[in-house]
């Protein structure tokens, strides 16, 4: 009888801060859960004709930050972001969003919660959105 083992996908992007590895000289890579938030939060920052030859990927939260601040454009927020997620991160299953106002500091802070695939512990990422001038 053949024993057959599990394989757990080790995902890796490359560290956008483009940091070179302090003994290959290489870019640094992001792996794991690292890279899984990395991708999420680069979706819900990238708006609509950000990317070149991919101009419909994006969540649009740039343009939704110029209207007021008030419950329901965290709604909208709220929305967006779910939807980019649902759509273009195949990795992820979300467990929950909550976007709230933070009307002093002129921006909404944004939690995203959600499972990778095939495993059963949740990743919280927070990011505070505000508009870019």
């Amino acid at each position: 009888m053949a024993i057959r083992s599990v394989r757990t996908p080790d995902y890796s992007d490359l560290d956008l801060d483009f940091l070179a590895h302090p003994t290959t000289g290489d870019i640094v890579r992001k792996t794991g859960v690292d890279a899984i938030k990395r991708s999420v939060r680069n979706l819900v920052l990238t708006n609509f004709y950000d990317r070149p030859f991919r101009s419909y990927i994006g969540s649009n939260a740039q343009k939704i930050l110029f209207d007021n601040i008030n419950p329901l454009t965290a709604g909208f927020l709220k929305d967006a972001i779910d939807e980019v997620i649902r759509n273009y991160e195949p990795r992820v299953k979300i467990v929950q969003i909550s976007v709230n106002t933070s009307p002093d500091n002129n921006g909404y802070d944004a939690t995203v919660s959600f499972i990778i695939l095939n495993t059963s512990q949740p990743v919280v990422i927070s990011l505070f959105l505000e508009r870019v001038r």
